[in-house]
């Protein structure tokens, strides 16, 4: 077996989740069976279960606070919409967990004590509701409206829901508001108003303790995400002002004496412990790399998830134990990243670079992030290291839209979308090829979601800079992605193209690989998911139809799942073609 897909075939786990009444008992991802599903553990006798069993995986899953119940999300074939189901921890059969509800998207769950259920959802009919659901009555609706919204957390005794909502029209800055369980509202954050500004809320969290009425939230006053505390009942704001540069988050630990701080810096992220009684900050001591969760136990130590480009992930334990060693083989490691700063017509752009063995210049691979509201790090990633292993430089480019580096730069990303990225992927593409590192006649434009729009779009717009372009699952046709897609990214795309197809035209005309088709000179390979929500095949094959009338070279593969896929050996048959199309296609 090559090393590239001993990397994919490797058994790993995901963070465990634990009850929070009942810490023992857990719930946890892994591919151990070849697929993605959902894992039961109890940690007092050591024995694990696989709860779910699905043909395309299953990874959305909670545990209820006593531990008895998990619900998961049953949907069909990766397309998101669906319902909720339930099954005993013990194990059993599956039964739907709120009968009377219609499937939707997801958009929320929070689970309170007495059996309580507060479920968010979004359909293209309804827009985003929220309803109650206790237990042997009725699901009765308690909020409604067309623009975004979702269940952010439910208080400790039951009494308080935090919904973060987008009402003012704005997806990508949402405001608060906390109701009773009968709707009533209780109290109101926004910081979109009153200003020019355009600053979001999150909710992180209520205090885990009985009649708290503090709510841990993350906001960005100060031009980046970091948390303060909202006591909902007194209107108090306190001010953490935790001097870390980059992103902070953070949750409460269990007792409510303090918060586990999660700090993300350009490309690296790293764990502290915030004292309240002292308002002192600690360092954990977590290996160089990127923690991509954590989570505080009841004793008071903290679990986390841990990888860096060169190391596979872990789940580790501020004992210095590791938490999950799942059976079988271990995943091969690969290079490290090495940093490129690059000045672009934003300011400076972080790239992260990995280089195979051997003297340069390389064939590239550009391996393009999605999101966009998202960035690439210091963690391992199987894709990048099979390209590696077979000679190629790979490099990942945090573009303005890009997480991490402040507000203004992800809210850079208005109007000209997808212009705006390429600009600064087109500045390190430059870098690339004055520095030696990249071959300028072997660049290849890659990546899936949102990086697949912007490949297909950076094939059309900079004709000349690629030789080959790798999307999957890729917005192609923007005004038919716009009209097919869920209802949730319709209010995304509103906002970040300033209104509808039909209010400016313009704009998703120029925003929209089909447009700039026809100037596409470099072989194309497309991968799509038949049921995907997000980026719907029917404008996959606008784009493809018309690559096909005039005989460009491309080829298509469509697979049987949504937004990609939860099957180990799917994933590695898509890098293998991806892989076979450019030996095919780009020369030397």
């Amino acid at each position: 077996m090559p090393e590239w897909e001993k990397r994919f075939r490797a058994p790993r786990v995901g963070l465990p989740d634990w009850a929070e009444d009942a810490p023992d008992r857990s719930l946890f991802v892994s591919n151990a069976t070849g697929t993605y599903e959902l894992y039961a553990w109890d940690r007092a006798t050591g024995s694990q279960r696989r709860a779910t069993d699905r043909p395309n995986g299953t990874t959305d899953g909670v545990l209820t606070p006593d531990g008895e119940w998990i619900w998961w999300f049953d949907d069909t074939d990766g397309d998101e919409f669906g319902v909720w189901r339930r099954q005993p921890f013990r194990g059993g059969d599956d039964e739907p967990a709120v009968p009377g509800l219609e499937p939707s998207y997801p958009a929320g769950l929070a689970l309170g004590r007495d059996g309580t259920a507060v479920v968010g959802r979004s359909t293209d009919d309804d827009g985003s509701t929220i309803h109650v659901v206790r237990p042997g009555s009725a699901p009765v609706e308690i909020y409604r409206h067309r623009e975004s919204a979702g269940v952010g957390d439910l208080s400790h005794d039951g009494t308080l829901i935090a919904v973060e909502h987008t009402e003012h029209g704005d997806a990508m800055h949402s405001a608060l508001r906390v109701v009773r369980p009968d709707g009533s509202a209780v109290a109101e954050l926004d910081d979109t108003k009153g200003g020019t500004e355009e600053l979001g809320l999150e909710v992180l969290g209520f205090a885990p303790l009985a009649g708290d009425t503090r709510l841990l939230v993350a906001h960005q006053r100060r031009g980046r995400w970091e948390p303060m505390i909202w006591d909902v009942a007194s209107g108090e704001e306190i001010d953490l002002a935790l001097d870390l540069p980059g992103d902070v988050s953070a949750e409460w630990y269990p007792d409510g004496s303090g918060l586990l701080v999660v700090h993300s810096f350009e490309a690296r992220s790293g764990l502290f412990r915030f004292d309240l009684a002292t308002r002192s900050l600690i360092e954990i001591e977590t290996p160089a790399g990127s923690v991509s969760g954590a989570t505080a136990r009841p004793d008071g130590t903290v679990e986390y998830l841990w990888s860096s480009a060169a190391s596979p992930s872990e789940v580790r334990s501020t004992t210095g134990e590791v938490v999950l060693d799942p059976p079988g083989f271990k995943a091969p490691g690969s290079v490290p990243v090495r940093d490129a700063w690059v000045e672009g017509p934003g300011g400076r752009i972080h790239a992260l670079v990995q280089r195979p063995a051997g003297d340069g210049p390389f064939p590239t691979l550009f391996e393009i992030h999605g999101g966009p509201t998202w960035h690439d790090s210091d963690s391992f990633a199987s894709g990048p290291a099979a390209w590696i292993d077979h000679g190629y430089a790979v490099v990942r480019v945090n573009y303005r839209g890009s997480t991490g580096y402040g507000r203004a730069w992800t809210d850079a990303l208005k109007h000209r979308v997808g212009l705006i990225e390429l600009e600064d992927i087109a500045a390190v593409r430059d870098w690339a090829v004055a520095s030696g590192l990249a071959d300028p006649a072997r660049l290849i434009l890659a990546g899936g979601s949102w990086g697949g729009y912007l490949t297909l779009l950076g094939l059309g717009t900079q004709p000349d800079a690629w030789a080959l372009g790798l999307a999957a699952v890729p917005v192609a046709d923007y005004v038919t992605a716009y009209h097919d897609e869920m209802e949730a990214l319709k209010a995304m795309d509103r906002t970040l193209l300033g209104g509808t197809p039909d209010e400016v035209p313009d704009r998703f005309r120029a925003s929209s690989p089909l447009t700039y088709v026809d100037a596409v000179r470099a072989p194309v390979y497309i991968s799509a998911g038949v049921n995907d929500p997000r980026c719907p095949i029917r404008q996959v094959e606008n784009y493809v139809d018309r690559l096909a009338a005039r005989g460009a070279a491309h080829e298509v593969y469509r697979y049987d799942a949504g937004h990609g896929s939860l099957v180990v050996e799917e994933r590695i048959k898509q890098v293998r073609l991806e892989l076979a199309f450019a030996a095919r296609h780009l020369a030397g």
